[in-house]
C-alpha cells in the first residue's frame, strides 16, 4: 500500500482568515460610502428641485392675483391692503366672475334677508360677498348663509347674523376675491409656510418651508416705496419670495446642510397692473 504523501497539503490559517476579513471589511465599507454619498446627492438634488419648485409656483401665483388687483371694484374700495411686516402682506381684491346681483327692495333691517332684482344662481352657501350702496358708497362684507334661487333670496343669518346698517333698494351684491398673502412662521416654526386666506375663511398653507416674502410699489410718479399712502398711484408691484430647503430637519443630517449646498432660493419678479389708476 502506497502511503498518501501530504506534505505539501495545508488548511486556510487564522492569519489568512484574518486579512479575508479585513479585505471583505474594506470592500463593504466603500460600498457603503459610495451608497452614502449617492443617496446625500439625491436628497440634496430633490431638495433643490424642491425648493425651486415652491418658489415658482408661490410667485407665479402672485403675479396671477396680483394682476387682477382692482377688476369692476366698487368706488372707493382699495384693490390693495400693503403691509411692511417684513416678512411682508398683501391682500388683493378684485372681482373675477361677473356674479352679481341688486336688491329689489329696501331692507327693513340689518337682521333682515336680502331680496334680489335678478338671477342669483352664480352665488353659494358660505359664500363672503360684498354689499354696495351706490348713494351713499358705503359697504361691508358678509357670508351667505342660504341661497334661495326661486325666491330670489339670500340670507345671512350667520353670527354676527347682522349686517351693521340697512341698505336700500338697487344696492348691489358682488362675488368678490379677497385673497391674503402672508407667511406664518409661528405655528410651526421649524416649517414655516406661506398661507393663503381666502375671503373671512381660515387661512390655508399654499408652500412649505417659505422664509420671507417682500413687496415694494412704484408709484405712478416712478419713486418705489414699500407701502403706499395712495393706493391708486400704484402702477407695478415688485415682489419676492423665499423657501429655505429642508434638509436641515431630517434627524440623520445632525450636521445640516454643507456649505457648499445651497440653503435658501429666491425668486422675483413684477408686475405691472393693470386695473389701478386707470
Amino acid at each position: 500500500m502506497n502511503t498518501l504523501d501530504i506534505s505539501n497539503r495545508h488548511g486556510t490559517t487564522l492569519i489568512e482568515l484574518l486579512i479575508a476579513v479585513v479585505l471583505t471589511g474594506i470592500i463593504t465599507l466603500a460600498i457603503m460610502k459610495t451608497y452614502e454619498t449617492q443617496h446625500e446627492n439625491y436628497l440634496v438634488q430633490d431638495d433643490v428641485t424642491t425648493m425651486q419648485q415652491g418658489a415658482r409656483a408661490s410667485i407665479d401665483e402672485l403675479t396671477r392675483q396680483v394682476r387682477m388687483a382692482g377688476h369692476h371694484l366698487p368706488l372707493g374700495m382699495d384693490p390693495i391692503e400693503a403691509h411692511n411686516t417684513d416678512p411682508d402682506t398683501i391682500t388683493i381684491v378684485y372681482h373675477g366672475n361677473n356674479c352679481e346681483t341688486y336688491l329689489s327692495e329696501p331692507m327693513p333691517q340689518p337682521s333682515a334677508e336680502l331680496k334680489c332684482g335678478s338671477d342669483i344662481s352664480c352665488f353659494e352657501e358660505n359664500q363672503w360677498v360684498y354689499i354696495w350702496e351706490p348713494d351713499s358708497a358705503k359697504g361691508e362684507w358678509f357670508q351667505i348663509s342660504e341661497v334661495q334661487v326661486a325666491s330670489g333670496h339670500l340670507q345671512h343669518r350667520f353670527k354676527p347674523k347682522e349686517l351693521s346698517r340697512v341698505y336700500g333698494a338697487n344696492s348691489i351684491i358682488l362675488a368678490l376675491n379677497r385673497v391674503k398673502f402672508f407667511i406664518d412662521n409661528t405655528t410651526y416654526p421649524d416649517n414655516p409656510r406661506l398661507m393663503t386666506q381666502m375671503g373671512g375663511d381660515d387661512p390655508e398653507p399654499y408652500a412649505d418651508h417659505a422664509i420671507d416674502l417682500q413687496f415694494q410699489y412704484r408709484l405712478a410718479n416712478g419713486n418705489v416705496v414699500d407701502s403706499p399712502l395712495v393706493v391708486s398711484d400704484v402702477r407695478e408691484v415688485l415682489m419676492s419670495v423665499s423657501v429655505e430647503s429642508t434638509l436641515a430637519q431630517l434627524p440623520e443630517r445632525q450636521g445640516g446642510r454643507p456649505d457648499d449646498v445651497p440653503k435658501m432660493r429666491t425668486y422675483a419678479t413684477s408686475v405691472n397692473v393693470r386695473n389701478i389708476g386707470i
